[in-house]
């Protein structure tokens, strides 16, 4: 019965008239046609006779400007265009363990109950209707569960360069996080990099409680720009369900990377540093649908990763991006040269669910502890240089020898939880002092 009654669905969501309108010409990867410029709007996915799908960028009295999601190649003046079906996604548990594209599409071969894509402009909420940060999340990394507690609904930025372990910290805090359900948004990835994420990174257990949306490096820009947006819908309708929701994407980078190229497609002006003056309000916006649920809804907690080029937290999108979020983990290189991973370079990062999401006594021991790495951190330079040496300075030594043993902690395999976290780190303090 329940086969029929998804049958009768599908049949009743089928248009009862389909307006077409006519491609008119191609410029430079856009494309422009006429007809349907009463009947769409921006955002609006359309078909064109073939096969090529495309999304409407601009309307105009007479004419509709699109961008396709492949390539212009085999397409010409005079082809019939008509505008898809509106809908939404509609995941549930079945798309659990699975792999969707951009529009919900498997990747994986199988059937999946999928409806087109809706506009991915989410309506505005009334953020005073939404909860504040909720209760600490165990994530089984030390340095994490301490010092940059993550709380339930909290947005995180991961800022790393390339190679210094970003994936596998992500994949990490997947399997240590508990949530109900776990987005990932694979964008920009190389095909042979996702392909072995999902085959040797991701365990069996993590992937049946997950959902992956991918948009590889191959795909167009438009198809890399709605994969993260479509993995914010499918989180959405969970949260919506009740469930917490935990948001995995890699990278927002690539997003922006593919924003700036879709505008600068329209604009005409190409450009290779920098980002459009509306990158800002639409990562905001993309943003804001994370986070903190209404008082009948899950919360969405999120860990986004940027790409950040020589670790320069100053470039634009690193910049920019910061101020939107909850805090944020520096992944550092010359902590991944010398083998501790995950690199997390603590003095560089920041959680502001602190101090509420720790205790009195384990504020003070995050404190102590910041105060031990920093000045470690004007020591160790001097050492290196020789211009200082080793039982010259007795309150150096104790400083360096202390610096090192929290470096062993944030590397431990052994510590679940806060808790046990805390109670080793809190040791060492105590011993050091």
């Amino acid at each position: 019965m329940a086969q029929f009654a998804e049958m009768s669905r599908m049949i009743r969501e089928i248009p009862k008239k389909v307006r077409m309108g006519t491609l008119k010409r191609i410029e430079e990867g856009l494309l422009i046609a006429s007809g349907l410029d009463q009947h769409v709007g921006v955002g609006d996915l359309c078909m064109i006779e073939g096969g090529t799908r495309a999304e409407i960028t601009a309307v105009s009295p007479g004419e509709i400007r699109l961008i396709p999601f492949g390539s212009v190649a085999e397409l010409s003046p005079g082809l019939l265009i008509w505008k898809e079906a509106s809908g939404s996604l509609c995941p549930d548990s079945r798309w659990l363990g699975r792999i969707v594209n951009a529009f919900g599409d498997p990747l994986d071969g199988q059937p999946l109950n999928v409806r087109i894509t809706r506009n991915p402009s989410a309506p505005h909420r009334n953020v005073l209707a939404r909860r504040g940060l909720g209760d600490r999340l165990d994530t089984g990394e030390p340095a994490i569960d301490t010092m940059l507690p993550i709380v339930r609904g909290q947005r995180v930025g991961l800022f790393a360069g390339s190679g210094v372990g970003k994936t596998s910290l992500l994949n990490s805090l997947a399997r240590g996080i508990q949530a109900d359900v776990i987005v990932f948004a694979m964008i920009g990835e190389r095909g042979h990099e996702l392909a072995s994420f999902l085959r040797d990174v991701m365990d069996p257990e993590t992937r049946a409680r997950s959902i992956c949306v991918a948009a590889t490096a191959d795909c167009s820009a438009l198809e890399r720009r709605r994969a993260a947006l479509t993995a914010i819908d499918i989180a959405e309708h969970f949260k919506r369900e009740g469930r917490h929701v935990l948001v995995l994407m890699d990278s927002l980078t690539r997003w922006a990377e593919a924003h700036r190229q879709i505008e600068a497609a329209q604009s005409g002006r190409m450009v290779s540093v920098g980002f459009p003056a509306n990158t800002a309000q639409d990562l905001a916006r993309m943003m804001e649908r994370l986070g903190p649920g209404a008082t009948s809804e899950g919360d969405i907690t999120a860990v986004l990763s940027i790409l950040v080029a020589g670790s320069d937290m100053d470039e634009p999108l690193a910049d920019m991006v910061r101020g939107m979020l909850d805090g944020h983990i520096v992944l550092d290189r010359d902590i991944a040269e010398r083998g501790r991973f995950p690199a997390i370079d603590v003095l560089k990062s920041v959680s502001r669910s602190l101090p509420q999401a720790a205790t009195k006594t384990e504020n003070e021991t995050i404190a102590t502890v910041r105060e031990t790495l920093t000045a470690a951190a004007r020591i160790a330079p001097l050492r290196d240089a020789g211009l200082s040496s080793a039982g010259a300075d007795p309150e150096a030594d104790r400083i360096l020898r202390a610096a090192a043993k929290i470096d062993e902690i944030w590397a431990a395999r052994d510590l679940p939880d806060a808790t046990l976290s805390f109670a080793r780190l809190t040791a060492l303090v105590a011993r050091s002092g």
